[in-house]
């Protein structure tokens, strides 16, 4: 196995831990309206457990308010129900066309709790793509002890590594500032 092949599995894996948090920092609540808080919820569409934004219009008309129209009539219930039984903690307006729902402002108190949760999620993202270093590592430990290559060019490989894993801590790193900035300034 060569030097290059080993980086590029592995930076695949390190982006997909980079997925993960951003996927993750999308769904969360930050004192401003976004279709995306809505990711998370699934609603009974005929016996499966299918995304809101699948069968309705998810938009928000001002940054505390979120409408969502259901392609039929006949979901509006449905999408109620799935939207109290959330986590969410927003009560739906259902006027018989689209659910209103009011994005309260966030306290001072759960800003901070937010961001711990940002940050939190940002070490697990880094644990992921630390471990996927020593992953890497140890391949190239063993591509040396098979005689597949040399010494230097291990060398050469974890120092690589080394780097890919700095490149991605800053890019988790920059993400999760971001959406803290976003949660603390609501």
């Amino acid at each position: 196995m060569s030097a290059a092949t080993v980086l590029k599995t592995n930076e695949g894996r390190m982006e997909k831990a980079l997925e993960v948090l951003r996927n993750g920092l999308k769904g969360l609540r930050t004192g401003r309206a976004s279709p995306a808080m809505l990711d998370g919820i699934r609603v009974d569409y005929y016996g499966s457990a299918t995304p809101v934004s699948q069968i309705a219009n998810v938009s928000c008309p001002d940054p505390t308010s979120i409408m969502i129209k259901p392609f039929s009539a006949d979901d509006l219930k449905e999408i109620e129900k799935a939207i109290r039984n959330s986590d969410l903690g927003m009560a739906p307006n259902n006027d018989g066309k689209v659910i209103r729902l009011s994005v309260p402002s966030m306290s001072g108190d759960q800003r901070k709790k937010m961001a711990q949760h940002i940050k939190k999620l940002a070490e697990d993202a880094k644990v992921s793509c630390r471990n996927i270093r020593r992953d890497a590592n140890k391949e190239f430990d063993q591509a040396e002890k098979d005689a597949a290559m040399t010494e230097d060019e291990r060398d050469k490989g974890k120092e690589k590594v080394q780097n890919l894993l700095k490149t991605y801590e800053s890019k988790i790193d920059e993400l999760a500032d971001k959406k803290s900035k976003e949660v603390m300034e609501g």
